[in-house]
């Protein structure tokens, strides 16, 4: 007997789509308020379609075109019957300044829920948005400060945040004009810069 139904096939889908992330969106996992699961992100569908956060604020960064990614590795035990999923997102970001330390140190300790706005589009044209560290949190832990030896090489940071999630990372629900600006969504302040 199966334990779940399967409810569709997939075939071939356009070749013409686009990978890489626009916006990575920070926000402090302990700030979600919502009775649902506690992270104030209720889940239906794989779908985030609610989020309180009340006076609470989401940070943007974005990020250089072709640097930043966001995965998920499936991890299963077919002994153990244990299935479970590791989101992660490595952002790049280029320039050292005693500014973008400090935030990163901040971020560093700090549980947080991450949003990726990514390259890849809804049939209305509208960015997909992923969600990651819904029930459990993601935390940098990796990354590094350089400055290459070449006078063209690059100079910033490569971090990375991972998590551990019993369901899959979700897809915010699709909005209206702007990102988060569906009527479902309670959002506080999105800073930009």
């Amino acid at each position: 007997m199966a334990c779940v139904s399967l409810v569709k096939g997939r075939g071939l889908d356009c070749n013409r789509i686009s990978g890489g992330v626009k916006y990575v969106y920070f926000g402090v996992y302990d700030q979600f308020t919502a009775p649902t699961n506690g992270t104030g992100i209720v889940i239906a569908s794989s779908e985030v379609t609610d989020i309180e956060m009340g006076t609470n604020t989401l940070y943007r960064y974005a990020v250089p075109r072709g640097s930043t990614n966001c995965l998920e590795t499936i991890t299963g035990n077919t002994e153990n019957g244990s299935l479970f999923y590791n989101p992660g997102v490595t952002m790049v970001l280029n320039k050292l300044t005693k500014e973008d330390q400090n935030e990163i140190k901040a971020l560093g300790q700090n549980q947080l829920v991450i949003f990726c706005q990514l390259n890849a589009q809804l049939a209305n044209g509208h960015d997909i948005i992923t969600c990651m560290g819904v029930q459990n949190a993601m935390s940098l832990n990796a990354g590094t400060a350089e400055s290459g030896s070449a006078f063209g090489d690059r100079n910033g940071y490569t971090l990375t945040w991972d998590g551990m999630e019993a369901n899959p990372f979700s897809m915010v629900a699709d909005y209206t004009t702007v990102p988060f600006d569906n009527t479902a969504f309670t959002m506080g302040t999105i800073v930009t810069s």
